[in-house]
């Protein structure tokens, strides 16, 4: 085991006594998590679940989005902002699943090699390395570390990964550096850590559970 593998358990370890252990929320179906997840793209946790929800509520079944006009679903999804480019990617996207599936059901996806289900989910426009970790994390049980921006940060200050390495990087690298085991708490807890105590303009750190881990201290003596 590396230094850096072994900092990783120390930080998720300490986050887990600070924190507990997290849960995120109900899982949903894997669909709705890509949808969830392209919806949230550059806006907050609120304002997407406002606008997922006001697409549940004017479209009951994803077949229904899919096949709508293109204004409605816009107008559905406004308060997630964006609306104009999210509304015709999560159309295309729902259209190309169909056209390569034959149904909506990304199920299949969960008895994939975790390499092939990621290349099949990012194929499609609009669908980064973080959503397919989100889907596969989340909804299907599948090991894999999603990089949101408050990780990308949190990582790279306390020293978790090489400060120029690109969030496209990022999401392989913090795979070999924590164990699978750990994915799922320690993304969302080093979240909350980036949220409450590690923020971007003016990080807590006399406050912060893993000041003795972290080696952004040092920078600011």
């Amino acid at each position: 085991m590396t230094n850096i593998q072994q900092r990783a358990i120390q930080v998720h370890k300490t986050l887990l006594e600070a924190f507990g252990e997290p849960i995120w929320r109900n899982p949903l179906p894997a669909i709705d998590e890509l949808v969830s997840t392209i919806l949230s793209q550059n806006t907050n946790d609120v304002n997407r679940d406002r606008a997922f929800n006001a697409l549940r509520a004017k479209f009951p079944t994803w077949e229904e989005v899919r096949d709508a006009k293109e204004k409605d679903v816009i107008a559905a999804i406004k308060p997630a902002g964006l609306a104009n480019q999210k509304g015709p990617r999560i159309q295309k996207v729902l259209q190309e699943i169909t056209k390569e599936r034959g149904s909506l059901d990304l199920d299949f996806l969960a008895d994939l090699p975790i390499e092939e289900a990621r290349a099949w989910l990012t194929k499609f426009n609009g669908v980064g390395p973080k959503t397919a970790a989100i889907v596969l994390c989340f909804s299907l049980g599948i090991p894999a570390f999603p990089v949101d921006t408050h990780v990308y940060r949190v990582t790279g200050r306390i020293g978790l990964r090489p400060e120029k390495m690109t969030v496209e990087q990022a999401h392989p690298y913090l795979e070999s550096v924590f164990p699978p085991e750990t994915y799922y708490a320690a993304h969302l807890n080093i979240i909350r850590l980036g949220r409450e105590v590690c923020n971007a303009r003016k990080p807590l750190c006399p406050q912060c559970p893993v000041k003795s881990l972290c080696l952004y201290k040092d920078k600011t003596k």
